[in-house]
């Protein structure tokens, strides 16, 4: 089993990933319908950010996992 691990965390690597493009690609999407409730302009922007620092939270989290773990299934100990 470990020998798959790193494949593994490579895969939930990509995974983090493009869940964070998603959020990136579908947060200019659902901010018109979140804009339909009663919220003025400052909540709307502090609703965005935290959709934004999620995304970015999510592909750095995925772009270091699966760079760590590329090393692990290439044989580099570098």
């Amino acid at each position: 089993m470990s020998d798959k691990k790193p494949l593994f965390q490579t895969l939930w690597g990509a995974a983090l990933l493009l869940a964070g493009l998603g959020v990136f690609y579908r947060t200019p999407q659902i901010m018109p319908k979140i804009s339909e409730f009663e919220t003025d302009s400052f909540e709307l922007g502090f609703i965005r950010l935290c959709f934004y620092i999620m995304g970015v939270i999510l592909v750095g989290g995925g772009i270091k996992k699966i760079l760590a773990n590329r090393k692990k299934i290439l044989g580099r100990k570098d």
